[in-house]
């Protein structure tokens, strides 16, 4: 196999396993919405085994990227940080998991917004709203807190409030896969 031919399969292995990473997110997002149906001390692992696993996938799918690809892999470094302190929350209550999920949030969306400061053509404009739709979600989460907090300390983690939050992670879930396909795109039409 000569040199060229190494070059030219490596150029579209990775757009296809970016897109593969991104489609596999958007599955995540499914699983999301078992929330408002577990056992709420179960509820933490489930968030921290889908933000650990989403966080790895778009570490990966971060190495593979041509532009701020440093950038795009911390932001999957943060996600998985955040999957393991919800995996290792003994407590497992609510409050603190929206607190937490509010933090990576934000956190998240700084980071792609300077990814975003980096990246050029469609690329920029999907990573920008990505980081947009997490902040967007972070202040929803806020505002809902105040309300939310003392319904929970009066009842527990109510089905709506649960619901709620379940939607909040799919969304930032289905936009990140929806960023990656469109990396991919973006990286399959720079390798032709």
């Amino acid at each position: 196999m000569a040199e060229g031919d190494e070059t030219d399969s490596s150029g579209r292995a990775r757009p296809r396993l970016i897109a593969i990473c991104g489609v596999i997110i958007i599955l995540l997002s499914a699983g999301s919405a078992l929330l408002p149906v577990v056992d709420h001390n179960a509820g933490a692992a489930i968030v921290g085994s889908l933000l650990f696993v989403a966080g790895l996938i778009e570490a990966f799918a971060g190495t593979l990227h041509r532009q701020a690809k440093g950038l795009s892999t911390l932001a999957g470094a943060v996600t998985t940080c955040a999957g393991l302190l919800f995996i290792f929350n003994r407590g497992g209550e609510f409050f603190p998991t929206a607190v937490l999920v509010t933090a990576w949030l934000i956190v998240r969306s700084l980071i792609l917004v300077l990814a975003g400061r980096h990246s050029t053509g469609s690329v920029r404009m999907w990573t920008l709203s990505s980081a947009g739709m997490d902040f967007f979600l972070a202040v929803v989460l806020v505002m809902g807190l105040s309300i939310a907090s003392l319904v929970v300390v009066l009842f527990g983690p109510t089905a709506p409030i649960v619901a709620g939050f379940a939607w909040i992670l799919a969304l930032s879930f289905v936009v990140t896969g929806a960023m990656l396909l469109e990396i991919a795109s973006c990286e399959r039409e720079a390798a032709d």
